[in-house]
C-alpha cells in the first residue's frame, strides 16, 4: 500500500494530485489543474478564438503555455502564413514565454521534452492528439480539442474522466534492428485501434527498461493509435539521466508508480523475442504485418522523421544502414530531424553527410508530409513507407495513395531497394 488513501494506478495518482484529492475513482469526472497547455499552428488559432470568447484579459500563467508552429512551417502558402502570424501576435500580446518558431523550433512533441517542459508527475494537455508522447517521462499527457485548450488557457484547469488502466509487460530481448516502433505496432496489431479506448496504457517489464528514452517517446506517442487517453512509463535511471541532460534536477519533479495491488482492468504479458520488424499496411495502424512478408511492395517515397521517429536514435539507425549506399533512383527519400538540436547533433555525428551522400533530401524540422501538409505530399497511386504514426486514407496526400508505417531500419533499407525491405 502507498501513502494514498487506497491503492491506485499511475493515472489515478497524478490526476488526484492535480485536483487536490488523495483518491479518485475510475470513471469519476474531475476538474484538474494542468502544468502545461500546448498548441500548434493548426490548432492554436481556434483555441485563441475560444479563449477570447471567455473575456479573459490574460492567460492563467505565461510560463505554462507553449505554442509551436510546426505543421505547415516554414509556411507553405498564404493561409498557413496568416495562421502563423495570428498565433505569433497572440504570443507577443499575452507574453507567452514558450513560443518557438523557425530557427529555434522543432516538431512540438520532440521540442517540449527537449526544452524541459514535460516532467514526471505533470498533467499536460495539448491541442494535438499525439500529446500523449510525454508519458515516456512519467507525465500524464493527452490531446484535447481546441475549445478545451482555449478554456484551459484562461483558467489553468480542465476536466477528465479518470480512466481505467491496461498494463503491458514485455519480457525478453529484442531482435536486431527491432525498436520501440515495432513494439507499439505489435501491440496495436494485437488489441486494435480501439483496444485501449479512453484508457491509460502503462508499459513495463525488462524489455521496456532496456530500450532508450527515444524509443519510449515513440511508444507513448502512438498510444493514441490504440485509442488510449494516456500512455505512460515508470521513471527510472534512464529517465533521470535524460532529465538531467535537459537541465532538470530530481527536486524539480514528482515520481509516482502504480501500487502493486492497483486495480488494472487487464494485464498483458508478451515475449519480446517474438516481435519482428513490422509494418502497418494501409489503411490502419492496426493492419500490422511482418516487413519481410511485404517484400514485393514497390515504393515511391520514404519519410524518416515526425514526432514519432525523428529523434537522434532514429537518425542514427537510418544513417548506419545508408552509410556508403545510394537510395534507389525511383525513391524520393526525405529525412526530417525533429528539432534544431537533433539536426545539429546529427550533423556533428556525421549522419547528415551520410544522408546527403546517399541521395536523401534533408529538411528543416517540420511535421510536413506526415499529414500531407508539404515537403512530401503523395500523388495519385503513389506509395510511401514512413516512420510517421498514421496511414489513413489520404493521410499523406491523394486519397488514392498508400502509406505504410515502419521503424527507421525498415524505412532506410526500403529506400535503397525500392521495395519494402529489412536490413
Amino acid at each position: 500500500m502507498s501513502f494514498f488513501k487506497k491503492s491506485q494506478t499511475l493515472a489515478q495518482k497524478i490526476i488526484g494530485l492535480h485536483c487536490d484529492k488523495d483518491y479518485v475513482e475510475e470513471g469519476e469526472i474531475v476538474n484538474a489543474k494542468v502544468d502545461l497547455v500546448l498548441g500548434n499552428d493548426i490548432t492554436m488559432p481556434l483555441a485563441i478564438k475560444e479563449f477570447k470568447k471567455t473575456g479573459a484579459k490574460k492567460v492563467f500563467n505565461t510560463d505554462k503555455i507553449a505554442i509551436v508552429p510546426d505543421h505547415f512551417t516554414p509556411n507553405k502558402d498564404i493561409k498557413s502564413a496568416q495562421q502563423a502570424k495570428f498565433i505569433r501576435e497572440f504570443a507577443a500580446e499575452y507574453g507567452i514565454k514558450n513560443y518557438f518558431e523557425i530557427g529555434r523550433m522543432g516538431i512540438e512533441h520532440a521540442l517540449i521534452p527537449e526544452a524541459g517542459l514535460a516532467l514526471p508527475g505533470n498533467l499536460i494537455i495539448g491541442a494535438d492528439s499525439h500529446t500523449c508522447t510525454y508519458g515516456a517521462l512519467g507525465a500524464l499527457s493527452t490531446g484535447m480539442g481546441s475549445t478545451d485548450i482555449g478554456m484551459a488557457m484562461a483558467t489553468g484547469e480542465t476536466w477528465f474522466m479518470v480512466p481505467k488502466t491496461l498494463k503491458f509487460n514485455f519480457n525478453g530481448n529484442l531482435k536486431q534492428w527491432v525498436t520501440g516502433k515495432d513494439i507499439i505496432l505489435f501491440l496495436i496489431g494485437k488489441i486494435g485501434v480501439d483496444g485501449a479506448l479512453y484508457k491509460s496504457m502503462e508499459f513495463s517489464g525488462p524489455t521496456i527498461e532496456s530500450i532508450t528514452i527515444d524509443e519510449r517517446f515513440t511508444m507513448a506517442n502512438m498510444a493514441i493509435e490504440a485509442g488510449a487517453k494516456f500512455g505512460i512509463f515508470n521513471v527510472d535511471r534512464k529517465t533521470k539521466e535524460y532529465l538531467r541532460s535537459v537541465g532538470k534536477k530530481e527536486e524539480d519533479y514528482k515520481v509516482f508508480e502504480s501500487d502493486e495491488d492497483a486495480n488494472f482492468e487487464k494485464i498483458y504479458n508478451f515475449d519480446s523475442e517474438e516481435i519482428d520488424l513490422l509494418v502497418a499496411a494501409p489503411h490502419l495502424p492496426s493492419n500490422v504485418k511482418k516487413a519481410k512478408e511485404l517484400k514485393n511492395i514497390t515504393i515511391d517515397q520514404v519519410v524518416i522523421g515526425s514526432c514519432t521517429n525523428g529523434r537522434l536514435e532514429d537518425l542514427r539507425i537510418a544513417a548506419e544502414i545508408l552509410k556508403g549506399k545510394k537510395v534507389n533512383r525511383n525513391v524520393r527519400t526525405i529525412i526530417i530531424p525533429a528539432t534544431q538540436k537533433i539536426y545539429l547533433d546529427a550533423l556533428k555525428a556525421g549522419y547528415i553527410e551520410n544522408f546527403i551522400n546517399a541521395g536523401c533530401a534533408v529538411s528543416t524540422p517540420t511535421c510536413g508530409p506526415c499529414l500531407g501538409g508539404h515537403m512530401g505530399v503523395l500523388a495519385e497511386g503513389e506509395r510511401a513507407i514512413s516512420t510517421t504514426n498514421r496511414n489513413f486514407v489520404g493521410r499523406m496526400g491523394h486519397p488514392k495513395s498508400e502509406v505504410y508505417l515502419s521503424g527507421p531500419a525498415v524505412a532506410a533499407a526500403s529506400s535503397i531497394s525500392g521495395v519494402i525491405s529489412v536490413p
